[in-house]
């Protein structure tokens, strides 16, 4: 290409002449993406583009060049030996650009060359779903489960081939671990499709896990579980889930809890509410009650002419704070019953107890028929 046809630089960027460092990566980045011939294997256009952006990108990407080249233009960066603007060192760095993007390593070649280092990887979480009961939760427990997980092979140490034979070198990258394509002025290193980047290849596997290196197991863990814990929280047991790769730390586990209800109290966050019923008589004349705690019964008076709906406060006997040395509270709503059958004795007491009371059995205030015609006129 004649430096006298060529575009500007900055123009074939999209950026302008005070453009810093990372802007000039960015944008070549973006054309890259675009423009790379994997992506348009049909379209040699594309692939000229590419040839451009990158050239472009050699040259303003380097403090020394575009100096030059915004002093003298295409004139002043035209080496000898290669294409003008171009220098294959300063494609070093493009695999941090490209690399993540297009799924394999390093896009470009380097003169060392050496075997693609193969990266950790973190292994996978794992869920196991535990089942409580309400007191179970409400005091804590330790629990005895078992997880179905990934270990590595006793027989063959995690290797994957039978104990004295080992791996092979991959006769595609020979134990490189990458295949090099040539495109154009450029080299390209992809990830070897028959070793998945290993450089090796099993040729005998190991019996006991046909040659992966792992084998599902039972894993016999014990889990605390916090006195107070609610319906829906997860415990998390660090590096207890799958085992990495290629040396990287295992997973974790996470133990979902599902608390079943309880017959006689509902929770709300840390209270407790629990209904007990009374009869008219005890409401109108007061008494004492047991009420069950989540420990030893408690003493409660009812004080005389209790109202059906009328809510009772325990401090200190709902459920355990969760990190804390406090408790939530027990609220005891009461629910007045009336008899649904009387004998003729008691129907004789209360029709006597009708005569003494009045119409709304509220002396002080207006009965409700006054209330309702004051309301409405």
């Amino acid at each position: 290409m004649n430096p006298v046809s060529k575009r500007d630089y900055y123009e074939i960027l999209s950026v302008g002449k005070g453009a810093g460092d990372q802007e000039i990566k960015g944008a070549y980045r973006e054309l890259a993406k675009r423009y790379h011939p994997d992506r348009n294997p049909d379209d040699p256009g594309a692939e000229e583009k590419f040839k451009e952006a990158s050239e472009a990108y050699s040259v303003l990407s380097d403090a020394q060049k575009r100096a030059a080249y915004d002093r003298f233009g295409h004139a002043g960066v035209q080496g000898a030996g290669s294409p003008a603007g171009y220098n294959p060192e300063a494609f070093a760095d493009f695999g941090d650009i490209l690399g993540d993007f297009f799924g394999f390593g390093d896009l470009f070649g380097n003169a060392g060359g050496g075997r693609k280092r193969t990266r950790a990887q973190r292994g996978e979480d794992v869920r196991y779903d535990l089942e409580l009961s309400f007191e179970d939760a409400m005091f804590g427990m330790s629990a005895d489960i078992q997880v179905p997980r990934m270990e590595r092979c006793e027989r063959c140490k995690g290797a994957g081939s039978e104990p004295g034979s080992g791996p092979s070198n991959c006769p595609t990258c020979h134990g490189r671990g990458e295949v090099l394509y040539q495109q154009s002025f450029l080299s390209i290193r992809r990830t070897c499709s028959t070793c998945n980047g290993s450089g090796q290849i099993i040729r005998n596997p190991c019996s006991e896990c046909k040659g992966h290196g792992y084998r599902q197991v039972q894993r016999k863990l014990k889990v605390n579980i916090p006195a107070g814990v609610d319906d829906g929280n997860r415990l998390r047991l660090a590096g207890e889930g799958q085992p990495g790769g290629n040396g990287g730390p295992a997973g974790d586990l996470y133990v979902f809890l599902k608390v079943r209800e309880h017959p006689f109290f509902e929770r709300h966050e840390n209270d407790l509410h629990c209904t007990i019923p009374l009869n008219m008589a005890q409401a109108s004349l007061g008494c004492e009650i047991e009420v069950p705690t989540l420990g030893a019964p408690h003493k409660l008076k009812i004080p005389e002419g209790t109202q059906n709906g009328t809510q009772f406060k325990l401090r200190h006997q709902g459920v355990a704070i969760l990190n804390s040395g406090s408790r939530g509270d027990l609220y005891v709503h009461v629910v007045v019953r009336m008899p649904a059958r009387l004998t003729r004795e008691q129907r004789k007491l209360i029709e006597q107890l009708r005569e003494t009371l009045p119409v709304d059995n509220q002396p002080s205030e207006k009965g409700l028929f006054d209330k309702v015609k004051d309301y409405f006129m």
